[in-house]
């Protein structure tokens, strides 16, 4: 069933929700003009069990091997956001549902002390809260990516963060800590600097001033800083790059980088839907030149393409990119120190046994 509300919820992205992929009826939303009750839009938690908590990852495409991702759906609710699909997995809807059904993992902090402490297990950067924003607003109540943070303060393990809000610096003590043994790097993310336009593209997020401003706060206590410009949005954003790099260097950002908009399964007709609602008169142009960048298709899902597209507008995006890189002089990011780490449970029993040999 794919039902519409007469106006957007408040505070939500999609504006639907459609049935997941794997149901094997569909469903249509028919009314008589009467409307009917609206759509609850209460956030509900939900438990979820996990029996391991790293991820590996091989694609080319990204810069991490492994990542741990604390929530599923996100409230932030980002239109674009490519991990939409995953809800449909444990059978809820990648549209209203993503925002307003969060699955958490409460033991997050205990899987991750105990996989890290594995004998031969080896060191390299996690990349905390990759699919959905380990910052959303449900973790300035639940805290697991505070405990995930101290878990891997305590092992000097570094790790990589992606957000869009404010919310990261309630951890400030944590991170400037980590700092210091270079095991931190923050990003980030920020696709336009109209909050207009942020409103209703990520209704929930920290404002993009905001975000600014969090950028200058990380900076100034020492913890090294990036900007992802993500997603780029052809006919929308793509005016935006140099501006929000100024921004973001003057912040004290030390590396930027760009993500074009993907729209993978579901996402598609979801944005496809919201553009329709917000920006009827550009709606069919920006579709237009997103399929510019993917050789006539609104998404290409390989590997090199997904995230940057191919052909002469991808290629000026990625030149315009380096060009300001260059001229605004970020001198990139300091390398992640992967020595300096030792497991928790060795370290636990060093401290109760000074004659034990790790």
């Amino acid at each position: 069933m794919s039902r519409i509300p007469p106006e957007p919820l408040r505070g939500r992205g999609a504006l639907s929700l459609p049935d997941n992929r794997f149901e094997k009826e569909r469903r249509e939303f028919v009314t008589d003009g009467n409307d009917g009750p609206s759509l609850d839009n209460r956030t509900r938690l939900i438990a979820e069990t996990a029996r391991t908590i790293i991820t590996e990852n091989d694609s080319p495409d990204v810069g991490f091997s492994r990542s741990v991702n604390p929530y599923r759906g996100c409230e932030h609710g980002c239109i674009y956001c490519f991990a939409r699909p995953s809800h449909a997995t444990v059978g809820l809807s990648p549209g209203l549902d993503f925002e307003r059904t969060i699955l958490f993992k409460k033991e997050a902090p205990r899987l991750l002390e105990g996989e890290i402490s594995h004998k031969g297990y080896k060191a390299v950067p996690i990349a905390l809260g990759i699919n959905t924003d380990a910052y959303q607003p449900v973790e300035e109540s639940l805290r697991i990516t505070r405990g995930l943070l101290e878990v891997l303060d305590r092992a000097s393990h570094p790790v990589t963060l992606v957000t869009k809000s404010s919310l990261i610096e309630r951890d400030l003590d944590l991170l400037s800590s980590m700092a210091t043994r270079r095991l931190v790097h923050v990003y980030i993310s920020l696709p336009t600097l109209d909050e207009g336009l942020s409103r209703r593209l990520e209704p929930r997020a920290t404002t993009p001033l905001r975000r600014l401003e969090t950028l200058k706060r990380l900076s100034s206590v020492g913890v090294p800083t990036g900007v992802l410009v993500a997603p780029v949005i052809p006919g929308l954003t793509c005016h935006e790059p140099e501006s929000i790099l100024e921004r973001a260097r003057e912040a004290g950002a030390l590396s930027a980088g760009h993500i074009l908009l993907r729209l993978p399964l579901e996402v598609r007709d979801l944005f496809s839907e919201w553009l329709t609602h917000h920006f009827p008169d550009k709606a069919a142009s920006v579709l237009s030149r997103l399929r510019e960048y993917h050789g006539g298709k609104l998404y290409d899902a390989r590997f090199g393409v997904r995230m940057r597209g191919e052909g002469p507008l991808a290629e000026l995006l990625s030149r315009r990119m380096e060009i300001a890189v260059r001229r605004l002089g970020f001198p990139g990011l300091p390398e992640l120190d992967t020595d300096l780490f030792f497991p928790p449970v060795r370290k636990a029993l060093s401290r109760l046994f000074p004659d034990f040999t790790p």
